[in-house]
This record gives C-alpha cells, sequence and structure tokens, in this order.
C-alpha cells in the first residue's frame, strides 16, 4: 500500500450521486461499494453487524453505513443529502447519497449539483418507474455529465438478462427525449455483491465491467468547459510587504476555459483590456491554468478590478444583462412570491433582484409544463424571469455549469430559497 500522503491529493477526484425510488437499495448499494473496495473500518463493520444483529436481520445490512440520521435508520430510508469519502488507488471518491421520495427533490438537487457522474437506481423486479423519470430527468437538468443506470435485485429474478435487456430498452427510449450525453447500464446485486467491485459470475451474458471499474476509468477531463475562458474574481491580494511591495494579484477558481501569461484579456464590467502577466498557485508559477484550478493573476496595466468582477478573454465574452431567465428549484417552505425580492449570489457577485415573472412550472413526473400554474412550492422546478439590480455575466447553464448557475436567498432570514440554473 502507497504510505505518501502526496500521492492521494494529486489524484483526480470523481463526485458522484446515487438516486432512486425508496427501497431501490442505494444506501445498500453504497455500503457495499465502500466494504469491497476495503474502505471502512473493522470497528465500522463490527457496529453495522451488532446492529443489523439486533434488528433481527440475517446479513450484515450495509446500508446503515450510509443512513446517518437516527430517523433514517428506524424508518429504513434515507432523508437528507449524506456524503461518503473513499479513495482507490486510481482515484478518489465523493458520494452524494440523495433521497428518492418526491418530497426531497430539493435535495437531491443540492447533492447532484456538484457531480460528475450520477448513478440511478432502478429494481429489476419493478422496472422503469415514475421516479426513475424524475430522476433522470433532474440529472439531465443539473448537466451531469456522465448517468449510470444500476438495475439492481437482480438476484430477485433469477439474474435473467431478457429482464436486464427491456430494462434498458424503455430506459434508453425515454432518456434519448433528454440532454443526457453518457449513459451505461450495469446489471447488478447490492445485497450479494453482483457487478459492484467484484464481477459477477451469476451474469456470464454481461460482458461489460463492474460499476467500480466504470467509476475508475471514465473519463472526467472533459467534463468542464475548457473551451470559454472565465475567471470570477474572488479576492484582491495586496501584500504590502518590503518583499512584493507592488504585488496586486486576483484571486479565485477558474470556471472554464485555459488562462496562460501573454493572453489577451477583458475585465468585466469595466471592458478594459489588458495581458495576463503571471498565473501563481500554492505550489508556484504555472504556465498555464485551466478550470477548477484555484489561482492569483496578476495583470500587465493596473486597472480597476475587484470581488465579483469576471476576467474573459476578448473575443470570448459571456452574456452580460440583467435580465435572466432561469429554471428554478424552490427550496423553501415559504412559496416564491411573484414580484417578490430576493438577493442572489452568482459566481462571486453578489446583487438583489426581482421575479418579474412565473413562466410555467414542470410537472417533475410527465414533463408538462403547467403554464397556468404560478404558485410555486418547496420542491417545485419552474421558469422564471428575474430582474437584478446589476448586470451578471453568465452563460447557459448548459455551456457552464459554474456561470451558468445562481442561488437565491432571502434577505430577511439570509436562506438559500432556490437553485436556478440559468437557460440559454
Amino acid at each position: 500500500m502507497n504510505n505518501d500522503p502526496n500521492t492521494y491529493l494529486d489524484m483526480e477526484l470523481l463526485r458522484f450521486s446515487t438516486a432512486g425510488s425508496v427501497d431501490d437499495g442505494k444506501s445498500t448499494l453504497i455500503g457495499r461499494l465502500l466494504y469491497d473496495s476495503k474502505s471502512i473500518f473493522e470497528d465500522q463493520y463490527e457496529a453495522i453487524e451488532q446492529s443489523s444483529k439486533k434488528k433481527g436481520e440475517e446479513q450484515v445490512n450495509l446500508a446503515l453505513l450510509t443512513d446517518g440520521l437516527r430517523s433514517e435508520r428506524e424508518q429504513g430510508i434515507t432523508i437528507d443529502v449524506a456524503y461518503r469519502y473513499f479513495a482507490t488507488p486510481k482515484r478518489k471518491f465523493i458520494i452524494a447519497d440523495t433521497p428518492g421520495h418526491i418530497q426531497y427533490t430539493r435535495n437531491m438537487v443540492t447533492g447532484a449539483s456538484t457531480s460528475n457522474l450520477s448513478i440511478i437506481l432502478i429494481d429489476a423486479r419493478k422496472g422503469i418507474i415514475e421516479q426513475t423519470h424524475r430522476h433522470t430527468f433532474i440529472a439531465s437538468l443539473l448537466g451531469i455529465p456522465h448517468v449510470v443506470f444500476c438495475i439492481n435485485k437482480m438476484d430477485l429474478v433469477d439474474y435473467d438478462e431478457a429482464t436486464f435487456e427491456r430494462i434498458k430498452k424503455e430506459t434508453e427510449a425515454f432518456a434519448s427525449k433528454l440532454a443526457v450525453k453518457d449513459i451505461h447500464f450495469i446489471p447488478i446485486s447490492a445485497l450479494k455483491g453482483d457487478n459492484v467491485v467484484n464481477k459477477s459470475e451469476n451474469m456470464p451474458w454481461y460482458k461489460g465491467g463492474t460499476l467500480l471499474y466504470l467509476l475508475e476509468n471514465i473519463h472526467i477531463g472533459s467534463d468542464h468547459n475548457h473551451i470559454d475562458c472565465r475567471f470570477p474574481v474572488q479576492y484582491v491580494i495586496r501584500p504590502q510587504t518590503d518583499e512584493f511591495h507592488d504585488y496586486r494579484g486576483y484571486a479565485g477558481r477558474i470556471a472554464g476555459g485555459v488562462f496562460k501569461p501573454g493572453d489577451k484579456v477583458v475585465a468585466l464590467p469595466s471592458g478594459f483590456s489588458t495581458t495576463v502577466k503571471s498565473i501563481d498557485t500554492f505550489d508556484g508559477e504555472v504556465e498555464e491554468a485551466f478550470a477548477p484550478m484555484s489561482v492569483t493573476m496578476t495583470l500587465e496595466d493596473e486597472i480597476d478590478i475587484s470581488r465579483g468582477d469576471m476576467i474573459v478573454r476578448e473575443n470570448n465574452q459571456p452574456e452580460v444583462s440583467q435580465d435572466i431567465e432561469v429554471m428554478v428549484c424552490w427550496m423553501s417552505e415559504r412559496p416564491l412570491q411573484l414580484r417578490g425580492k430576493y438577493a442572489v449570489k452568482h459566481t462571486s457577485n453578489d446583487a438583489r433582484c426581482i421575479v418579474k415573472d412565473i413562466k410555467y412550472k414542470l410537472d417533475i413526473n410527465t414533463l408538462h409544463r403547467l403554464e397556468d400554474e404560478k404558485d410555486i412550492a418547496m420542491n417545485d422546478i419552474a421558469r422564471v424571469s428575474l430582474r437584478t439590480t446589476k448586470p451578471l455575466f453568465f452563460d447557459a447553464y448548459q455551456k457552464n455549469r459554474v456561470s451558468g448557475s445562481l442561488i437565491i436567498i432571502d434577505e430577511a432570514t439570509n436562506e438559500t430559497v432556490g437553485a436556478g440554473m440559468i437557460v440559454g
């Protein structure tokens, strides 16, 4: 085993979320992944072994590894998003285990919004159900680049190939209507461990890799937008020391594109042009920087740039507007107010806004637009028009998930009440 901590720091990170209906086995699948990839400690395993015995269960209930809330354990369901971290010699992983109930749509959106990949579980006995449609749609809405459908509980249908193929065909037909780019199908049994970490001997007809093999090897380098250069400034660095007396750097996280010293850039909103002088990181100067690196940029000319500004390329600029159309997932118990005033946070930029119009509410189960329904309650998804107090610099969410997303905040309570995806 490699004991050098730097090896793990340098490894590529894959974020993935799980979704599926209640009792489809999401928590069991994650427990199986952690257990079979030897990512849990012996005392953790012993604790869930004892807990399973107390409940009178025949087998060790691996779902207990992720269901952290007591009410989740008592009901045997997942309520909030549970995050789990593990690593194999190839990659580091962050798992967001999201709940399956319709009343927790906002939790699913929160857990999946930063994911590279979504695992959607389907019960082999039930096939595609309403929840499958909803979760696939949300994965599409959130622009998740890779979706893996795990047809679970294959042991309960005698590992039947025809059942798997039928579900696969139905799912492909539905997914073809949505903007899901990369789809995979794996027949598994989370309970027995078939095709999760180890290849199943019960399904010789399946010629693909296991779930862990896919997670370790799927190409995520091009998931970020490396074409459109976007650098939202978070902080201006002025050390004021003798050594760095004249240093003025702009720190932030690159949201898109590739920046190099010598590049001609424009600062928004001022529109002043300049050239990138140097790009510094924690480890020293670099010759190029790309999403999602955190860097400090210095520029050849002294121009006025502050937090919330954006550095972009001269010939490739985002949209600049105060009128913005968003698909919003509403997260508050207080409904969305037409003509209501809210704060918005977009990249490192803060503004205020008014809700100009509610275009339609989306029926997540049928994908129909309900144009007459203007009551947007918690967990609803709707298309709304916002007018902001100052121009924002943005792209369509489908083009760039960072510069295309924003959050809506209730100014009175400081509560995040909505997550918005900007429509192109």
